[in-house]
């Protein structure tokens, strides 16, 4: 890993053409010259791969799936091509604010997953719905708690995981057919590593094509989007148990406690 990426940079594309230009300049502006920033188009109808390619940066690395295989399929392969210290989600439609990265990897260093807050693009201090403060990340079991019940503002788009993480949390669990940002949130939350920025770090454009709108979904299908992540979750603490996962934030504890030693 000394070799390689200190950050690398997740997003995966369809029928992006309308902004992901914008989108990739604000976030290659962020980067260091040996970071990367990995996008898969999953088969875009449109022009999207087009306007990619015009962007001349070494640090893009845009791969094609073969077949349209949806986001949560594409954000898993990008994901597990990832070789960065650091790895971040990002949308395609949405525009990085200065100071995301620094701030996210500095939140990293103590902790497996990061998550901010996002603001919404053209409305300067008009955040989504139940912002993330900064005193909630040590409320593991609350966060939970307030993530099955829709009351955590967790967004991908807004998130970053350490690579080592990865090891746990992909490939993503089979029966995930949404809210990989949740999934992410609650096994962060699960293994007692996560930290709530509470600046904003991503200002997220609203339009008609979405793929996470704002408003809030039918009951019936909450409820299987809740009973699907309480899977997931069990089958992430069962990959954590067996793989004897020491999470960031109990590391940095027995180095401290060592060196007191």
């Amino acid at each position: 890993m000394a070799d390689g990426p200190q950050v690398s940079v997740c997003m995966a594309a369809y029928n992006g053409s309308q902004f992901i230009e914008d989108q990739v300049h604000s976030i290659l502006s962020q980067l260091g010259d040996s970071d990367e920033l990995i996008i898969i188009d999953d088969c875009s109808t449109d022009d999207t791969v087009e306007h990619v390619k015009r962007i001349d940066d070494d640090r893009i690395r845009l791969l094609l799936n073969e077949s349209n295989i949806g986001y949560v399929k594409t954000f898993d392969r990008a994901l597990r091509a990832s070789r960065g210290r650091y790895v971040f989600l990002a949308d395609q439609d949405d525009l990085w604010p200065a100071g995301r990265v620094e701030a996210m990897t500095k939140a990293l260093e103590s902790a497996d997953v990061v998550a901010g807050n996002l603001e919404i693009l053209g409305q300067p201090g008009q955040r989504t719905p139940s912002p993330l403060r900064a005193e909630q990340s040590d409320q593991h079991l609350l966060n939970i708690v307030n993530t099955l019940a829709d009351r955590r503002g967790y967004w991908g788009c807004a998130m970053g995981v350490r690579q080592d993480f990865l090891r746990i949390a992909t490939p993503l669990p089979a029966p995930l057919f949404e809210s990989h940002d949740l999934w992410l949130a609650l096994l962060g939350n699960a293994t007692g590593s996560i930290s709530h920025l509470e600046q904003t770090v991503t200002l997220r454009r609203i339009h008609e094509h979405n793929a996470t709108p704002l408003k809030r979904r039918s009951i019936p299908r909450r409820i299987r989007s809740r009973v699907m992540l309480i899977q997931c979750l069990l089958i992430g603490m069962r990959r954590a148990r067996l793989a004897g996962w020491t999470s960031r934030s109990q590391q940095l504890n027995a180095e401290k406690h060592g060196s007191h030693a």
